[in-house]
């Protein structure tokens, strides 16, 4: 089956360094689909293929950045090929690269502290709309988002309140954006009474405590979760995280990056490690929500080993998508509940539940919604490992991953500097190691920046990073430097902002844990 996208399509991958500065935009009518094998051979080309006319009986229209609202229409039953195609399609030359940034935050009530209800989230909701002129996004009789331009706003599984922001080309502009979401939000929570938190796990309430909201996706993983994992629901309903969607040139380019975003996802953890809490108490940990993680479900999550595989590309990431459990598929206004099932079987028409029903390619993007790696790749690159925070650490995680991952020097650094990391050292740093009491711990989770790695600590590694990140960030022109004033004082002081909450907390709070809903105010 042949799809048409208007974007930039590349047609090779290799394992060499890119300039995607220097990569050629030749138009070329040949989009046959190449294996791995036949496309190493080759230069990598990133096209503008907006400018080539292609003929079907349909015409397909890919929007190549976050969010995606255009329709998907197929012609015939979707293959592996198209799938392929699908992610291939994010590829766009470097002028055309932005910069999409996600942050969710709780929501309480300031009087008794209590998680916000779902009556009062749609009263917030319905007000933000018509007050700043957003679209109300509904399932059902229920508001469970807004939409304005590419900008969105939607509801987590506990009520959890997430900005999804438009791509945009410098960190001025996503830190306005923030600023301007935050200042809507605000100016009507204040009146309800209504409170947000900037942390990554919920610091006071039982899981008993959480409202759940009316969509169909949440009820079906949340039925799903404990059966793979004994923190999923802790994931779903009591955690926080900020993260940023970046671009891509070149197959080769995406690989790349994956590898530089997966090898240094630890280092994003501890500097942004802002979850200490649990229930009213210390929880061991100072990156709760990271430490969630290693547990949800291991199918879908985790540090993707193969990713640095010489043959990975973007087949061997479908290979991996299409391995990973189903959870749902959309059709007639609803969530029909595939959980557990095989995607390969939906490519076949063997689902039990849909029986000869056939994916479409808005089914495979919902599925790769519901794939949680602490990198994830879509059309673009998700960097998926630090904890919510205050609104100034939402504009230094871009960033932070701007100035590594956007500026050619500081990749190629980067990727220099692990490239004899292995996949144990890489998941030692991630997940549990086994200590001399046969007790297993996580290291980046719980001792931050403190972590032993090497002959040094992280602390060292995020020193060297921080410094990459700066460099990157002063070659992009825009004078954003300023932007990581907040994780270079993390870096200088060795101290992360959860140790500073477990300070207080064992001083001046006297062991109190309710004063940081008034310290991480928004």
């Amino acid at each position: 089956m042949a799809l048409v996208y208007q974007g930039a399509v590349p047609l090779s991958m290799h394992t060499e360094t890119v300039r995607c500065e220097a990569v050629s935009k030749e138009i070329s009518s040949n989009l046959s689909f190449l294996s791995s094998n036949s496309v190493k051979k080759t230069n990598p080309l990133c096209l503008d293929t907006a400018k080539i006319e292609r003929s079907r009986r349909f015409r397909t229209i890919v929007a190549a950045s976050p969010p995606t609202e255009n329709p998907i229409v197929s012609a015939e039953p979707l293959t592996r090929e198209d799938l392929v195609r699908y992610l291939m399609s994010g590829c766009k030359p470097k002028e055309n690269w932005r910069i999409g940034t996600e942050h969710e935050k709780f929501g309480f009530e300031i009087e008794t502290l209590r998680p916000m209800k779902y009556e009062q989230i749609a009263e917030l909701l319905n007000s933000i709309a018509e007050r700043f002129d957003w679209d109300k996004v509904m399932e059902g009789d229920y508001i469970i988002g807004l939409k304005q331009g590419k900008q969105s706003i939607s509801l987590e599984p506990g009520g959890q309140f997430e900005l999804s922001g438009a791509p945009l080309e410098t960190l001025h502009q996503t830190c306005a954006e923030v600023n301007s979401h935050l200042y809507q939000v605000k100016a009507v929570a204040e009146e309800m009474g209504i409170g947000f938190l900037g942390i990554g796990f919920q610091p006071k309430w039982r899981i008993q405590d959480i409202p759940i909201m009316p969509k169909g996706r949440y009820e079906i993983m949340r039925n799903y979760m404990p059966k793979v994992g004994t923190l999923g629901l802790d994931m779903m309903f009591r955690t926080c995280t900020v993260q940023v969607n970046l671009d891509f040139c070149t197959e080769a380019d995406m690989i790349r990056k994956f590898r530089a975003g997966l090898a240094l996802q630890p280092i994003a953890t501890a500097l942004f490690a802002n979850s200490p809490f649990k229930e009213g108490k210390p929880n061991g940990y100072l990156s709760m929500r990271s430490h969630i993680w290693s547990d949800t479900d291991n199918n879908r999550t985790g540090m993707l080993p193969f990713v640095f595989d010489d043959s990975f590309g973007f087949e061997q990431y479908v290979d991996y998508a299409l391995n990973v459990p189903m959870y749902f598929v959309y059709r007639n206004n609803k969530y029909v509940d595939c959980s557990g099932l095989s995607f390969r079987d939906f490519l076949e028409g063997k689902l039990p539940v849909l029986p000869g029903e056939l994916p479409t390619l808005n089914d495979w993007e919902n599925h790769l919604t519901t794939i949680f790696p602490e990198v994830r790749l879509k059309r673009y690159l998700e960097m998926r490992g630090a904890d919510g925070g205050p609104w100034r650490r939402l504009c230094a995680l871009p960033a932070f991953w701007v100035g590594i991952l956007y500026d050619e020097d500081s990749l190629q650094s980067v990727l220099d500097m692990t490239y004899d990391w292995t996949n144990e050292e890489r998941e030692m740093l991630r997940n549990k190691i086994e200590n001399l009491s046969s007790e297993f711990i996580d290291q980046v989770p719980k001792f931050g920046l403190k972590t032993p790695f090497r002959d040094g600590y992280v602390k060292h590694v995020a020193e060297d990073v921080l410094k990459l990140a700066k460099d990157g960030l002063e070659k992009r022109g825009f004078k954003e430097t300023g932007f990581l004033n907040e994780v270079a004082e993390v870096v200088r002081t060795g101290v992360t902002p959860a140790e500073r909450l477990l300070e207080m907390y064992h001083g001046k709070w006297e062991q109190n844990v309710d004063p940081v809903f008034e310290e991480l105010l928004y």
